[in-house]
């Protein structure tokens, strides 16, 4: 175990004995034919930052001491996740304002890869609230991992693509091996694949736009690291983040089960990203 997720999980206790730490009760949901999908029916109250519309306070600016894990550098902070869909759930944010819909800068990857240096896991990364971001300040989140457990469930399906064996999707991604993980250079490789994932996908660079020109999400792990386009958040009463492309998926009283049961999950995720062009 490493040494930050240690840390994660000491400070867990303590934050979710005070109720700073409010975790999601979800339970398992078998739906015959959408393996290797995840599928977790959220059975406590939906959290208030998800439910309200309008305005919210910026619950980074400050964080709240009792999530804290550990200052890095003067930028960054490495906090608890407030809901946590896991145990050790974290997010690394900027100690600063930084917009989560501006370009990740290279300090934000200098500070992902010391993290992933220690704690291994799946990260991911909603730009913008038509992707599934509930927050506008900067944040990359981590579901830490054991050695050896798969990051997430499509990650075999990764490894297919990426060796040839499995067809790609139907909506516009790229998806990249990684080579250069727990090296010095791995944070020059995570710059040097999301700007060019991006510029490949229409999403443009930080040298000629102000921001990128759509939503997306980014999904990683010490193998691979892929970028998805997006064009809504919402399918079938079912909102999508990262981790619908990774495999997890949420089930709410809001969702269409039966569509879901009667479509897949690969049309759920259809539904919400940009079709790959002809």
């Amino acid at each position: 175990m490493g040494r930050l997720l240690e840390a994660a999980l000491w400070r867990s206790a303590e934050a979710e004995g005070s109720g700073a730490l409010v975790p999601l009760t979800t339970e398992r949901v078998s739906l015959s034919g959408c393996e290797p999908f995840v599928f977790r029916q959220l059975v406590s109250d939906t959290p208030k930052h998800l439910r309200s519309a309008g305005p919210k306070p910026n619950p980074f600016l400050p964080w709240e001491p009792e999530l804290e894990v550990e200052r890095l550098g003067r930028d960054h902070v490495l906090i608890l996740n407030k809901f946590p869909v896991q145990r050790g759930h974290l997010l690394l944010i900027t100690q600063s304002w930084q917009p989560q819909a501006g370009w990740l800068q290279a300090s934000d990857w200098q500070a992902l890869a010391m993290v992933e240096a220690d704690t291994q896991g799946l990260w991911f990364f909603n730009s913008c609230a038509a992707s599934g971001a509930s927050q506008p300040h900067r944040h990359l989140q981590l579901l830490p991992r054991d050695c050896g457990e798969a990051s997430c469930p499509l990650a075999g399906a990764f490894r297919a693509q990426l060796d040839g064996e499995q067809p790609t999707w139907p909506w516009q991604y790229r998806l990249s091996r990684r080579t250069r993980f727990g090296t010095a250079d791995a944070a020059a490789e995570l710059v040097e694949l999301y700007h060019a994932q991006l510029q490949e996908l229409g999403l443009g660079h930080p040298a000629g736009e102000a921001q990128p020109l759509q939503p997306y999400n980014l999904l990683l792990d010490p193998e691979w690291f892929m970028t998805v386009v997006r064009r809504q958040e919402h399918c079938s009463g079912m909102s999508i983040n990262a981790l619908g492309f990774a495999g997890f998926l949420l089930i709410t009283p809001e969702s269409d089960t039966q569509w879901l049961q009667t479509r897949g999950p690969l049309a759920l995720l259809e539904g919400v990203a940009v079709p790959k062009q002809s």
